[in-house]
């Protein structure tokens, strides 16, 4: 039996044994390391070398910051805000939470916690406005994944730093594909909301209320403006950023809104804790990762997906029902650190630019987050209405076809997602 064989066979077993990835990616990688006679120190110098890079320390000042902005006020001004512009719509307390999910994406960088600040709200308001249950939390799962997509993105940091794709220009990449797939989200929960006749009943837009919502929540528009206008303009790095964004977010909170208690702060870092616990997941998957460039695993694959087609349309697609597959029961952060090595080559020798790829590849994640058994949104939104994933898990369906025909269109028209970044900062060399 090869030693590939091997590897993948240790692996699959230990995975269905319920060990904790990083784990079983680490045993892997052990053996691995064992059956080809490399020093144990390899995982040491990967594991130190992983946790290095400065960029890393954008994804907790990220998370702190979204979760600040959450418990300080700020998002509730995002949902009032958008309460104004399609209250009397069919649907309109969903559509609100998807437009709220991308005003409130563009703070935290992650999908689970953009789905915790909005729906804790906006499940609530739905249940008494008659909403069904499981489609309330559907939305809001859906909805909450743009926070990997729309810049400040986690999982864009993370694919940035494996791939050595600038990171800038990653979050510009971001901005129309989030918007088209929040679009799509909207025309999916409008639909279902109209035939079951939910929603609704509020006031008609007009300028104002829409005002005053926007007057009142000033401060919590000022935020994504300050930090991608801030990236963008050269005024700070994303990490320099993700630390004005931690200090904006205090400020407001406790000395312009004054909701944000010592209670909240110390909840913020143990969320903060618990949700960039996940980074553990870097040493053995770099490792691994290493391991699979030894073995010549992206040529290998390269190989056998071009002696099927050689179409980068139909590659992109299968790569995407891979990933959407693999999704079901792996870590996002995992899935981006393993096999961006093994399908990026691929992908740019066929013509796929690195920034595309990278979007296509947050975007199949976004789908991750949405499918069981593992669906960290899923798990988020069954927490905040109080009922199963398997009902969520039904209900959820159509909002998968959203972010599916997202994918294909994305495929299909791949300038969607490097027009904003070669418009600014030229095409990439």
């Amino acid at each position: 039996m090869s030693p590939l064989a091997i590897l993948a066979i240790c692996f699959v077993i230990l995975t269905i044994m319920g060990i904790p990835l990083f784990v079983a990616v680490g045993l892997t990688t052990a053996v691995a390391i064992y059956i080809i006679d490399i020093p144990y120190t390899l995982m040491a110098q990967t594991g130190y070398g992983s946790l290095t890079p400065f960029p890393l320390l954008t994804i907790p000042l990220f998370v702190l910051a979204g979760r600040l902005m959450e418990v300080g006020g700020m998002a509730n001004r995002m949902i009032g805000i958008a309460t104004t512009l399609v209250g009397a719509y069919r649907g309109s307390m969903g559509l609100v939470t998807v437009f709220a999910c991308m005003l409130f994406a563009a703070l935290s960088g992650s999908g689970p916690a953009t789905t915790a600040a909005i729906g804790s709200v906006t499940v609530p308001a739905m249940k008494r406005e008659g909403y069904d249950i499981p489609f309330a939390a559907a939305i809001t799962a859906s909805a909450g994944a743009l926070g990997s997509l729309i810049p400040p993105s986690n999982l864009l940091i993370i694919y940035g730093l494996v791939s050595e794709t600038s990171i800038p220009r990653l979050f510009l990449a971001g901005l129309l594909p989030g918007l088209m797939i929040t679009i799509l989200l909207m025309i999916t929960t409008y639909i279902i909301a109209r035939r079951r006749g939910y929603g609704g009943n509020g006031d008609p837009f007009s300028w104002g209320p829409f005002l005053k919502a926007a007057w009142d929540g000033k401060w919590s528009i000022g935020a994504p403006i300050l930090i991608l206008g801030g990236i963008y303009g050269g005024a700070f790095t994303p990490t320099e950023a993700a630390g004005v964004a931690v200090f904006y977010s205090l400020f407001v909170g406790l000395f312009i809104y004054r909701e944000l208690t010592l209670k909240k702060l110390i909840d913020a870092l143990r969320f903060t804790a618990l949700l960039t616990g996940i980074l553990i997941l870097l040493t053995p998957t770099l490792a691994f990762g290493q391991l699979t460039a030894f073995y010549d695993v992206p040529t290998a694959v390269q190989d056998g997906i071009t002696s099927i087609t050689e179409n980068k349309y139909l590659v992109l697609l299968l790569i995407g029902i891979f990933y959407i597959f693999i999704g079901t029961f792996m870590e996002s952060l995992a899935q981006i650190v393993l096999f961006t090595a093994v399908f990026l080559p691929l992908a740019t020798s066929l013509g796929v630019d690195p920034v595309m790829f990278g979007i296509f590849t947050v975007i199949t994640c976004e789908i991750g987050f949405l499918t069981p058994p593992l669906g960290a949104n899923l798990t988020v939104a069954a927490r905040i209405s109080n009922i199963s994933i398997e009902r969520i898990s039904v209900a959820v369906l159509p909002f998968i076809g959203a972010y599916i025909v997202g994918m294909l269109i994305l495929i299909a028209f791949p300038d969607i997602a490097v027009l904003l970044p070669n418009w600014l900062y030229g095409p990439a060399l």
